[in-house]
């Protein structure tokens, strides 16, 4: 490896070494509020290296891993939420268990393998990224042991994932056999020759199988209600964005050099799911009343929008879907963050009956609140309206009729199960309650939680009020993918 390699690989140096340091310092010093600046230092770091490493770009550092303008810009968004994420986990862990340190190395290591699914050019690095990634899902979903939901969660997502692996595996194998390569560049030149079209169809089939799994996506998604609700808050926000986030940013390039409309099986296979997981997923959301289930849901319809722009293709494709998991990966962070500065100790604030009347207690918080779920439901002067528009320009533009009605409909369901939560945060507390049945009347945000939930709110309005700055670095980042 030439310093130039070195260079462009530190963002994922950074993170990797992080975890190693942490480990040391775990053994040395029990202090809570070290590991905390320590992990936070190595991902700030990391995003800060995001430059210093595109001056060296665009580079293949061996067959595995290309670091391009692309791959870049998904591991700072990547790191991005790691950031939060770690921000949201300290008060949460510092109230409820004595062993921390080790949950910070999971979630650098969970960020490492996202990050190196963001830059897999090989179908070796992107099970390794994307086994790093699940690995530590599996221990920070169970992280609060004497949790029985949490075990739960975390026995049904490890039998899920390696099932769904063995059959990534299959297709990768399949891909192998017929083609004598694993490199995404080369399958993109020999997947051109017309005798292996079926065959490649096949197994894109397989693959697709494992990814419907990762991306929770209809008729894959039994698994996200449980994992979401059995999870502490910030592993879920985790699980909800950055682990789904860098699958989709993998499937966007493979696809990209693949050419998706070649294989028509495949592209209806993934009609298909987007269409289910829209209309399924606000449908099964509307009768919810756990807030992080109804995000699970929510979460499942956002895939089926995402896989509108992905099943358009090209460069304006592209561009509105890196938009849209923008703008999700805020709102989401967003509403998990409320949930988890509200959590107590003995039970995150997860049931909806428990918000009714907060927003005479506390006007604020239930401000914060309300944005992301009209973000979610695609309301004007947010970010998730752009999303939208975009994901709708782009499915518009490639004629994809059928994707876009069930995406209407999926989003006029989906804004009345929204607006059944600010109608409960608006609601009047019963009669002879008195102020003291508001809700969480003794849950102070802090100063962290103040400062970051005010940074998103703020993000999450510019982007939906001035989107031009990302539309332009983004119209950039896709432009040597779709040439």
């Amino acid at each position: 490896m030439n310093s130039a390699d070195f260079i462009a690989l530190l963002p994922l140096i950074v993170p990797a070494l992080a975890s190693v340091a942490l480990l040391l310092l775990i053994t040395l010093r029990r202090s809570h509020l070290s590991y905390l600046l320590l992990t936070l230092g190595s991902l700030v770091l990391s995003l800060f290296l995001l430059p210093v490493a595109g001056r060296v770009t665009p580079r293949r550092v061996t067959p595995l891993l290309v670091i391009d303008a692309y791959s870049l810009f998904f591991i700072g968004l990547l790191v991005a939420a790691g950031v939060v994420v770690t921000l949201l986990s300290y008060r949460y862990l510092g109230e409820r268990m004595k062993e921390r340190g080790e949950y910070y190395v999971l979630l650098l290591l969970a960020t490492l393998g996202a990050s190196v699914l963001a830059a897999s050019s090989h179908f070796a690095s992107f099970f390794v990224g994307l086994e790093i990634l699940s690995v530590s899902l599996y221990t920070l979903i169970t992280y609060r042991r004497d949790d029985d939901r949490g075990n739960e969660a975390g026995l049904k997502y490890l039998i899920l994932a390696a099932v769904s692996s063995s059959f990534l595996l299959f297709g990768m194998a399949l891909v192998y056999a017929q083609t004598g390569s694993m490199d995404f560049f080369q399958l993109a030149e020999r997947g051109r020759v017309p005798d292996m079209t079926v065959v490649l169809s096949a197994a894109l089939l397989l693959i697709t199988i494992g990814v419907g799994f990762k991306l929770a996506a209809v008729p894959f998604h039994l698994w996200t209600p449980d994992v979401y609700e059995g999870a502490p808050a910030p592993v879920a926000a985790f699980i909800a964005t950055s682990s789904k986030g860098a699958l989709f940013a993998l499937l966007m390039r493979y696809f990209s050099l693949m050419d998706l409309q070649r294989f028509a099986a495949v592209w209806y296979g993934f009609a298909g799911i987007a269409v289910a997981s829209m209309l399924v997923g606000n449908l099964l959301a509307l009768r919810q009343n756990n807030l992080k289930r109804i995000l699970a849901y929510s979460s499942i319809s956002h895939m089926g929008y995402l896989l509108v722009a992905f099943l358009a293709g090209g460069a304006m494709a592209a561009t509105a879907a890196g938009y849209y998991l923008t703008a999700y990966f805020v709102t989401v962070l967003g509403a998990f963050g409320v949930i988890t500065f509200l959590s107590e100790e003995r039970r995150d604030a997860e049931d909806l009956e428990s918000y009714r009347g907060m927003a005479w207690s506390r006007p604020w918080t239930t401000g914060v609140f309300v944005a992301m779920l009209l973000s979610l439901a695609g309301i004007p002067l947010t970010a998730g309206f752009i999303g939208k528009f975009y994901v709708i320009a782009a499915g518009a533009g490639a004629a994809l009729w059928v994707p876009l009605i069930a995406l209407a409909a999926g989003s006029t369901i989906g804004l009345y199960y929204y607006l059944r939560i600010v109608a409960v945060l608006y609601g009047r507390i019963p009669e002879g309650e008195g102020r003291a049945a508001a809700a969480f009347p003794g849950r102070a945000l802090g100063i962290t939680g103040g400062v970051l939930l005010t940074a998103l709110v703020f993000v999450l309005l510019w982007l939906g009020v001035y989107p031009g700055p990302l539309i332009r670095i983004l119209q950039a980042t896709v432009a040597r993918l779709f040439p």
